[in-house]
């Protein structure tokens, strides 16, 4: 039994260096096309102000207009800056990603049962290949035959190798990892430029990044704040005509910038963006920034038990024969009935059975010549696999289904199936035409330190259910050893899907982890889809996530990485609109103070003049955004609390914080501003 342990994620840094601002300032001024900016409006009525502050200074030259301008076109910039930065911390990744897509060479698999080597772009999907140690995987695929052990270090990051192995849940591969040892056969399952290498580089870059409906419902908002303060300021400008107020245009233009929310509008798409390199960094890939999310508000963690919550390679541990039945009759039955069974514990069973004396080849080659053996092979629907040879039906499986298929369970044989179970261990009941002949321990870990990850989980008001078609004494034995707080044992697909569907008719939004194939239609359900990369194809691409590391419990770091992402859009949108409100009072009093005197006593910060003041403002303004774009793509600490606690600490942080900043902040401008001659 092999683990893997990631390394800690890398600390964003809290400050912009200078190599992250060389690097992202090219991508900021191509991001300054109008035709980038549709998708921000708000920065785009800001560029729009600056082109018409750029004519009037050129038309009409002035200290004041070249200043306003130079700073309107600075908070255009240092608005695609935060963007860009946040774009930028993902094309490190995205390169040593593209190293995986050189040309591999292949041998496929021909008709005849040959080989032909080819190059890895022309593979195509249900292809078959051959891949021995030292050779690379030419591309995404199932393990249909064979076990090795494979370097993944290059799309994970973990150097420890993982095995890979037909049948159950560890049979997905990934193109451009490495076969350290033995032989595999691999059926591809991708087409050229669909692999998951691919789409990890297209997320980690942001170019498939996709708003979520939290953030085009905060753009609407935005937008629509907008177009009401143009309307107010075309409004002024006929206002301060009637009143002979002097209010040119370039004044009502810098007035329009420093009222609408700029901010928020400039820093919105880089929360989001670096929201998705928090789960990078932590070997998560999010196929979607509605997952990111929706993780925020889960309330309801589902977790597969096999491969999940326990390391999911069980081993047979003992033959348990029932009374009157041979330990040589319950081992050559077992033996028989796992042969076309291809999953872990099938082939432990076979190990097992061997160990005692008996050839598997020599069984198998037997059984087929006794009149063309029928292997049944191991099903989620029936939960038993066996065989039909020579009159004689051997079925192995889950308790309940192997004494429904036998006609009914004994006395004896229940007492040896709660005793396994009771210990922590799976039993599998062995029948033969009807009669029981005993039990197969399968023994079952629980992951290190997975108990104290799920206190926290349930700190934050998150009900974990672990799900899992063992029995439910075997089952509450394990919940109650990893301390989940529900369980659903004798699970099916159906049973899984339909415990989510009643969850979400509840109210709830519900988070699914799982490696296999029959925990797909749930993952593709659920509101947060987590799939283990260890697990089946299948598997991943009905999950909205991908944990590279395997690690169930890294939920809890995709849990707080959403709701960080939420915290920080309320609390920066929180400091955007008080700051706007305090920029009222800088700007409104010193633009009409001559028309209207009594203005002045709103005049609070006592400003030099209307000039300075105005340019003080539209300076902050810019600089504001430059300095927020470390506490965006950071993310605000998240710490286990209330709604109405969270609320609280915004409006007492950034509220009146955003209410504060903007009057400190522009006071000092305006004693360094009123020093320039010609204003």
């Amino acid at each position: 039994m092999s683990t893997t342990t990631s390394a800690p994620a890398p600390a964003p840094t809290s400050v912009l260096t200078t190599a992250q601002v060389g690097e992202a300032l090219p991508g900021a001024f191509r991001k300054l096309d109008p035709r980038e900016l549709l998708a921000t409006p708000v920065m785009l009525v800001v560029e729009i102000g600056a082109v018409v502050t750029t004519v009037i200074s050129v038309v009409d030259p002035s200290t004041m207009g070249w200043i306003v301008t130079v700073w309107l076109w600075l908070t255009v910039l240092f608005g695609t800056l935060a963007e860009s930065v946040a774009e930028g911390r993902g094309k490190a990744q995205a390169a040593s990603l593209r190293e995986l897509q050189t040309e591999t060479p292949a041998r496929r698999r021909t008709a005849d049962g040959g080989l032909e080597p080819v190059s890895s772009t022309a593979l195509r999907a249900g292809d078959v290949v051959v891949v021995e140690a030292g050779e690379r995987i030419p591309g995404d695929g199932d393990v249909i035959e064979g076990i090795a052990s494979v370097d993944e270090s290059a799309v994970t990051g973990e150097s420890a190798p993982v095995i890979r192995e037909s049948g159950g849940d560890r049979s997905a591969v990934t193109g451009g990892t490495i076969v350290l040892s033995d032989r595999i056969v691999v059926r591809i399952t991708s087409e050229p430029g669909q692999s998951f290498v691919d789409r990890m580089i297209a997320l980690v870059e942001g170019s498939e990044r996709q708003r979520t409906p939290n953030e085009i419902a905060l753009n609407v908002l935005l937008s629509a704040l907008t177009v009401v303060f143009v309307v107010v300021c075309a409004t002024l400008w006929f206002f301060a005509d009637y009143s002979n107020a002097d209010v040119s245009v370039l004044v009502l233009v810098a007035l329009l910038v420093c009222l609408i929310p700029t901010t928020i509008g400039a820093l919105l798409s880089a929360i989001g963006i670096a929201g998705m390199d928090r789960l990078v960094r932590r070997n998560v890939l999010a196929m979607s920034g509605r997952a990111v999310e929706a993780a925020g508000d889960v309330d309801v963690l589902l977790l597969d038990k096999t491969g999940t919550i326990t390391y999911g390679n069980r081993q047979a541990s003992e033959l348990l024969p029932a009374p009157g039945v041979t330990p040589e009759e319950l081992a050559e039955a077992a033996l028989l009935s796992s042969l076309a069974d291809e999953t872990p514990e099938g082939r432990s069973i076979v190990t097992l059975v061997e160990q005692r004396g008996f050839e598997a080849r020599s069984a198998r080659t037997s059984a087929d010549a006794d009149g063309g053996a029928t292997y049944v092979e191991f099903s989620a629907a029936t939960r038993m696999s066996g065989i039909d040879v020579g009159g004689r039906e051997i079925r192995k499986g889950a308790a309940s289904a192997v004494a429904a298929w036998a006609g009914g369970s004994t006395p004896e044989i229940d007492a040896i199936v709660e005793r396994v179970s009771s210990s922590g261990g799976t039993p599998l009941v062995v029948a033969e035409s009807g009669r029981l002949l005993g039990v197969v321990h399968l023994k079952d870990v629980v992951k290190d330190g997975i108990r104290e990850r799920f206190e926290e989980l349930r700190a934050m008001g998150i009900r974990t259910v672990m799900i899992t078609g063992d029995n439910k004494v075997t089952a509450t034995a394990i919940a109650k050893e990893a301390g989940v707080d529900d369980v659903l044992a004798e699970a099916t697909p159906e049973d899984k899907l339909a415990l989510i569907k009643k969850e979400q008719q509840g109210g709830r939004m519900v988070a699914m982890c799982g490696d296999g194939t029959n925990d797909a239609p749930a993952l593709a359900q659920a509101d947060v889809g987590v799939a283990m990369n260890t697990g089946t194809t299948a598997a991943k691409e009905a999950g909205n996530m991908v944990d590279l590391d395997s690690d169930p419990t890294k939920l809890l770091d995709v849990v707080e990485i959403g709701k960080q992402l939420l915290i920080t859009r309320g609390a920066l949108t929180t400091f955007s609109v008080a700051n706007d409100v305090a920029k009222y009072f800088a700007i409104l009093p010193a633009l009409f103070v001559s028309a209207f005197p009594a203005l002045d006593k709103l005049n609070v910060m006592q400003l030099s003049s209307p000039e300075s003041a105005i340019v003080s403002a539209v300076i902050f303004n810019a600089l504001v955004i430059v300095a927020l774009i470390p506490l965006s793509l950071r993310g605000v600490k998240y710490k286990p609390a209330s709604a109405s606690a969270l609320l609280q600490r915004n409006l007492l942080v950034y509220g009146v914080g955003g209410l504060i900043a903007p009057f400190v902040g522009i006071k000092l401008l305006d004693l360094v501003v009123s020093l320039i001659p010609g204003l």
